[in-house]
């Protein structure tokens, strides 16, 4: 039976309840609401299975430019007025926000296929039937498994006294798996709209194959390398460029890209461009303040082509609002290597990076960043793994290190614990700084 959550007719029965109760001269809605399931496994057995219902609605009116919001969960018409009443007074004892801009007009949205019927309807038993292989294989190699599989259904609306309404459905599937003996591990993450793109079978002989490959790990000293970053490891360096791309602090001088619009920040072969509609992506038809998104290219050929405007910013430089850069991809133009396993076969020396966590900002100026490396990190010699290694600290930016790329695959499905959905590139790097070495 497919998960139950609050049908847009339910949201417009709040939209009107809001509306009706409204004295501010505007009213903005914003609703949420998802089910989800999530089984979780330890030492090679299920521990927990949970399922969350999380409704929510906010409202935030203005008068003028003095403007109060608040929130609650419950949808009851009561609940509703007083929630307008609070939010009225909040507003009226609110100082003038000078960068306040009435609600959006009514927008025309994308249709962006979000949701998936098999997501919605896989039962908690199936996710036990399907947890099940993944724990066996892991113990058949004297692994211990950990992690998760987890479905939800989420629908979310926005609307406005302005005429402004848009709602949605999505439905979410996710799976982990973190493969560990000691010191070595293997690791898988994969998040889809649909449970079976998942490639739960695949991603778990990769991170049982990393896990073995890593036993007993040779330490190298800290240096510069050549590195073939997988794509959550590229995901991990690169994401940080999206942050930065914002227009405001890009005009206060803030941003490390600064001056640089209409100039080469990358290796002139790669284009970065968002895409909501795509089927391997979390694409939205709308942001949080409802406004349309729609595909755009942020650099091209090297290029960095777009900033991110929000509507106090656009309306400063008198161009049109952005929406927030979702669903990235990355690409290489020219050949490109058709697997990861390829790029290695390639290699005359590398250092291959599977994951990095705990990224942290360095140097703001020139987005210099710092982590570690995990879950599987190796040397490559003449084409193949040698071994194991123990892991680094890094500190680069990617505004120097994907200055030049070696090689690259087509772009790949991409998720770390620390970012997003996006469709990156495996690629080889000449040159990225391994700053130190840890003792695991």
């Amino acid at each position: 039976m497919a998960l139950k959550l609050a049908s847009e007719s339910t949201f417009r029965r709040i939209v009107d309840t809001l509306l009706s109760a409204a004295t501010a001269d505007h009213t903005f809605v914003s609703f949420g609401d998802s089910e989800s399931s999530t089984l979780r496994f330890a030492n090679n057995q299920v521990v927990q299975n949970v399922s969350v219902r999380d409704p929510n609605v906010s409202v935030r009116v203005a008068f003028g430019k003095k403007a109060g919001s608040t929130s609650t969960n419950r949808l009851d018409t009561a609940s509703l007025t007083t929630l307008v009443r609070q939010a009225e007074t909040i507003a009226r004892l609110a100082p003038e926000d000078p960068e306040y801009l009435p609600p959006l007009p009514k927008q025309t949205y994308m249709k962006v296929p979000s949701y998936r019927e098999s997501t919605a309807t896989i039962s908690p038993m199936e996710l036990a039937k399907r947890a099940k292989p993944v724990i066996d294989q892991c113990a058949k190699n004297k692994l211990v498994g950990a992690g998760i599989l987890a479905n939800g259904v989420s629908a979310r609306g926005v609307a406005a006294s302005s005429g402004l309404f848009g709602y949605e459905q999505f439905t979410e599937a996710e799976f982990s798996l973190t493969a560990t003996e000691g010191d070595n591990s293997g690791w898988t993450y994969n998040s889809h709209r649909d449970v079976e793109a998942l490639n739960i079978a695949a991603g778990t002989i990769r991170a049982v194959e990393k896990a073995l490959r890593s036993r007993e790990p040779r330490e190298l000293p800290a240096g510069h390398y050549p590195v073939i970053l997988e794509p959550a490891a590229v995901a991990g360096v690169f994401g940080v460029i999206f942050w930065e791309t914002d227009a405001k602090s890009y005009y206060k001088g803030d941003s490390a890209l600064a001056g640089k619009l209409g100039s080469t920040i990358l290796d002139p072969r790669l284009t970065v461009r968002t895409d909501p509609a795509h089927p391997d992506l979390m694409g939205d038809g709308f942001d949080g303040n409802g406004l349309a998104v729609r595909p755009q290219v942020w650099v091209e050929n090297g290029v960095l082509k777009q900033l991110y405007y929000d509507r106090f910013t656009a309306q400063e430089h008198n161009v049109e609002p952005t929406p927030y850069p979702g669903a990235p991809i990355m690409s290489l133009s020219g050949p490109t290597v058709k697997s990861i396993d390829d790029l290695i076969a390639q290699t005359k020396r590398a250092i291959l990076i599977t994951n990095f966590w705990y990224i942290r900002s360095v140097d703001p100026t020139d987005m210099t960043i710092t982590g570690m490396t995990r879950d599987g990190t190796f040397l490559v010699e003449d084409g193949k793994i040698v071994c194991g290694l123990r892991n680094f600290r890094f500190h680069d930016s990617p505004l120097r290190c994907f200055q030049q790329v070696d090689a690259a695959t087509a772009p790949m499905e991409s998720i770390t614990m620390e970012s997003g959905k996006m469709l990156l590139p495996a690629v080889r790097l000449p040159d990225f700084h391994l700053s130190s070495v840890t003792k695991f």
